[in-house]
């Protein structure tokens, strides 16, 4: 509240008073009574960068010679802080054009610049919201998957609002896909249909400059790193494909329940990430390039974001990797600022956020707060007890590197040009699709089966348009996915159509349909024109 009891009087004098006031070109700019806790809480953070307001100004307002007042001075800064924030939010004009007849524009400068300086330095760089209330928006034709929310009222309140709100409806984190068909277009997925994964309420920039990334735990030289730091460093860009642990959890389900977030096989994206390499980063702190552990004992490097979730009883999201993999130039893990070549957009980590090629998007921690190197692995909710036992579910084995290296995607491919049962006319048909394999490892072959696995057909593989693809050849992306095609001709009965990959390691995808772990798809005969693929 005001300072005493004689200066709450004086206000409640000025609230009763004349209260409109009229900028320089005779238009009114404010009309309304002073609110007195709002007066304190403009002069504490305001009193001592503007020494014009308290020149002492002999104009009456509202009745009352403020600079004869008991307060003088005080109550004047008070009162014109006050009145200036409300003239500047509420006018018609623009701060610029504004100028007051009871201060002079050379006073309301003074303030605005005050103002300007105070809130760049007090404005955290990143926050995590508490809701849902300010998401960025998202391309319409993402499938949304909500973990808990009724299907039918997903499916009622698409048609009343845009679909990007739902999940604030609905109290879910944003989780969507594109369509399959969608997904394969492209060697390169556009940024708007790569798919989204969220824990919590998007973070929020207030200030670019002030956002920094802490450093800390088993390392000599602890420090903060800004962005500016992070892009002093040498810039890399690396092709590599992310995909959610959960990937095709949906089919998964139907042989055994999986608990997360239920996706068809649209949970991945291949994109060009931007940014330092981590073991750059990590070496200008005096850790050297191939190191397995820290003098002090550091072994793991965890990630923490600004990201809350509620799996982690609103505490932050976080991962790890082992540090022999964080401190190799090979394995490309970059501290990411780019994807595509444009600037990291708010679903996608803006403004940092880590990219671990070949492991388990879990891994590629967005929104970077702070960054430990630690003794053991992160104990963290989704490193412990979701993204292990839910991988080896849905798709295959893991396989784990040597003295428990980094844990790899598996071999794994899926049919993108069909559904899951589809009806087609008779005649050629065009199977397309990806394969991914993970460990920086390349696809050797892909075929396709149209009778359950008895016989195959190899499909041909591609990367970037018009360049062949060769697996382990320096030409080609190893952290990338393969797409494949095929054609197909279906007969008048229904066909089951089946991918499988192998890759550069001899590892070939499950053939057992029953398990799920292979692409399965049903194609079924239509004369109906109107059925086309």
């Amino acid at each position: 509240m005001a300072r005493g009891t004689d200066e709450r009087e004086e206000v409640e004098q000025l609230r009763g008073g004349r209260d409109r006031f009229i900028d320089s070109d005779g238009n009114r700019a404010w009309q309304g009574g002073l609110v007195i806790g709002q007066i304190k809480i403009l002069c504490n953070n305001y009193m001592d960068l503007f020494p014009c307001a308290c020149a002492g100004s002999s104009q009456p307002l509202g009745g009352i010679d403020l600079a004869q007042s008991k307060f003088g001075p005080s109550i004047w800064a008070d009162t014109f802080l006050f009145l200036t924030t409300e003239v500047l939010l509420l006018s018609d004009h623009k701060a610029k054009e504004a100028s007051w007849w009871w201060t002079g524009k050379e006073a309301s400068s003074c303030w605005l610049s005050a103002k300007k300086k105070k809130k760049k330095k007090d404005m955290p760089g990143i926050r995590g919201p508490s809701d849902y209330s300010q998401e960025p928006s998202r391309d319409p034709c993402l499938k949304i998957n909500a973990k808990a929310s009724p299907s039918f009222l997903l499916f009622f309140a698409s048609f009343l609002i845009h679909r990007s709100a739902i999940d604030s409806i609905f109290g879910e984190p944003f989780n969507a896909e594109p369509p399959r068909s969608a997904l394969v277009q492209s060697y390169v997925t556009p940024v708007p249909l790569f798919y989204k994964r969220n824990h919590g309420p998007i973070p929020i920039i207030d200030h670019i400059d002030n956002y920094s990334v802490s450093v800390t735990g088993l390392i000599d030289n602890p420090t903060k790193l800004f962005i500016k730091d992070i892009k002093s460093l040498p810039k890399y860009n690396v092709t590599a494909t992310l995909q959610c642990a959960g990937n095709r959890r949906t089919a998964m389900s139907k042989v055994r329940n999986v608990r997360g977030v239920g996706w068809d096989v649209s949970a991945i994206g291949n994109a060009v990430w931007g940014g330092a390499k981590l073991a750059d980063v990590l070496e200008l702190l005096g850790v050297p390039k191939l190191t397995s552990s820290t003098s002090l004992g550091g072994r793991h490097v965890e990630f923490v974001s600004v990201d809350r979730c509620k799996e982690e009883n609103g505490g932050p999201y976080k991962a790890s990797i082992p540090l022999n993999q964080a401190t190799n130039p090979e394995a490309d893990v970059l501290l990411a600022y780019e994807m595509n070549g444009e600037i990291l957009n708010r679903d996608h980590g803006y403004p940092l956020r880590l990219v671990v090629p070949g492991v388990i998007g879990a891994r590629s921690v967005k929104w970077l707060d702070s960054i430990n190197v630690i003794a053991e692995e992160c104990q963290g909710f989704f490193m412990q007890k979701i993204t292990k036992c839910s991988h080896l579910l849905s798709i295959g084995t893991i396989l784990t590197g040597p003295q428990g290296g980094p844990k790899w995607i598996s071999l794994f491919s899926a049919i993108c040009s069909l559904e899951d049962v589809q009806m087609v006319k008779p005649g050629k048909v065009s199977i397309k699709g990806y394969a991914v394999s993970g460990g920086g490892r390349g696809i050797e072959r892909v075929d396709i089966s149209m009778d359950g696995g008895k016989s195959w057909v190899e499909a041909s593989r591609t990367q970037e348009p018009e360049k062949d693809y060769i697996s382990e050849h320096s030409s080609s992306d190893k952290w990338a996915w393969v797409l494949f095609e095929a054609t197909i001709d279906v007969s008048q009965s229904t066909t089951e159509v089946i991918a499988k990959a192998v890759d550069s390691a001899a590892n070939v995808q499950p053939e057992i349909v029953e398990l799920k772990r292979g692409a399965q798809y049903i194609v079924a005969p239509c004369t109906a024109p109107s059925w086309p693929l």
